[in-house]
């Protein structure tokens, strides 16, 4: 099958990546040709790196590259059996795209969309055979995350949902199936892992670097909060939150901060301008956190306590199935542990407690305790029936 990619950015040019060392036949487009360009210059570079560190022989990386062509104009996607688009997050060009492409592939051809949280009904919709339509969403570096999330929307057909999600399992990714909704699932659930981060250093009650080491050194997260965003980068960082808190019709619980949207009006996007909560410039000083043990745990549990809580609530609206949600956080989004599990660890009753003392102090709609987590602690049940818990946290682990 020839696979066809639309948009040569880090997340076209992976899944382009991806899908060659698959042993397809890519088409990779992009209206900018300067884009398209410096997508082949840096494919090539990243190619000839996994060969100098051993990862692939040069026959292997050649060929991978050979596989991928850099072409000019959407009509060589006449004979692709998927295209796959990955440019900006803005719906009315993607649907403007859409439209475009039917007309261009053939009738068998699937259509899939790389986004992170819009609506992929929409999308659908600009097509006069919506059915063929499905969410496609890779994780950036394509190439090294293992997590894609499957989004049929409801026009996409049984058949389209088999095809593509099949087809994903053979380049070697881990699938897990989402409901169209907000952000799916990492998305949605990880909003507090920002969210909480950045309401906590709003309050005053500690630092980035504090809430950085809590996150890591406690918590046992690969990346605080803070690092995250500047690594991401606070401007994509917020668009997303900005996106799901619109589209969940204003619910609190995804309240975006203004500490980010005045660092992104700024231009301190992270790591790629430099400065962001961080300051990257050479020979700037990292802050050192305070490593107040008790400090770090109220923190960490602050945090983790609303992702369980976001976790659970997306189990109780059907998003995705408990496993699925708890590997998509563990390979999306490389959380220490699933969130659901997190929960059965923790004690589901400590959980709901906790949410209950947040929402008594503050009042906010935004820690209302998800009514599943609520009746758990009432019926004194766990996510994981007791035995199934601990090979679901081996399958996890091996797969790290």
């Amino acid at each position: 099958m020839i696979i066809g990619v639309l948009g040569s950015g880090s997340m076209g040019s992976g899944i382009a990546q991806v899908a060659a060392s698959a042993g397809h036949e890519v088409r990779l487009y992009d209206n900018n040709p300067d884009a398209l360009i410096r997508s082949r210059d840096k494919l090539l570079k990243i190619l000839n790196r996994q060969v100098e560190k051993g990862r692939m022989d040069d026959a292997t990386a050649k060929a991978i590259f050979g596989r991928i062509y850099f072409v000019d104009n959407t009509f060589a996607y006449s004979d692709c059996g998927l295209v796959i688009e990955a440019i900006v997050e803005n719906l009315k060009i993607k649907k403007a795209v859409f439209e475009q492409l039917e007309d261009i592939v053939s009738k068998d051809c699937i259509l899939a969309s790389n986004t992170s949280s819009l609506s992929i009904a929409s999308i659908a919709a600009a097509c006069d055979n919506p059915s063929r339509v499905i969410g496609i969403h890779f994780f950036n570096p394509a190439p090294l995350m293992k997590l894609v999330e499957i989004i049929p929307a409801i026009q996409t057909s049984a058949e389209v949902l088999d095809r593509a999600t099949k087809l994903v399992n053979t380049w070697g990714k881990l699938t897990v199936q989402t409901k169209d909704t907000p952000g799916f699932i990492v998305n949605r659930v990880a909003r507090p892992f920002y969210g909480e981060a950045l309401r906590i250093l709003e309050e005053g009650l500690a630092d980035v670097a504090t809430i950085d080491w809590a996150m890591t050194q406690i918590a046992g997260f690969r990346m605080g909060p803070f690092t995250l965003m500047d690594y991401i980068g606070n401007d994509i960082n917020y668009t997303v939150t900005e996106t799901v808190f619109k589209a969940f019709y204003y619910d609190p619980r995804y309240r975006p901060a203004f500490t980010q949207k005045r660092l992104s009006e700024a231009g301190y996007l992270g790591r790629k301008t430099g400065r962001g909560y961080y300051d990257y410039t050479e020979g700037a000083e990292k802050p050192a956190p305070v490593e107040n043990q008790q400090l770090g745990e109220d923190i960490a549990w602050r945090i983790v306590v609303m992702l369980i809580n976001e976790a659970a609530d997306a189990l109780f609206w059907n998003v995705a199935s408990r496993e699925d949600i708890d590997l998509a956080m563990t390979k999306g989004v490389n959380y220490p542990k699933g969130l659901l599990q997190w929960a059965d660890e923790k004690g589901i009753e400590h959980c709901v407690a906790t949410m209950d003392r947040l929402h008594h102090e503050y009042l906010e709609d935004r820690y209302r305790c998800s009514p599943l987590l609520r009746k758990m602690a009432r019926d004194k049940k766990t996510f994981y029936p007791k035995g199934e818990k601990e090979e679901v946290g081996n399958t996890n682990t091996s797969q790290a």
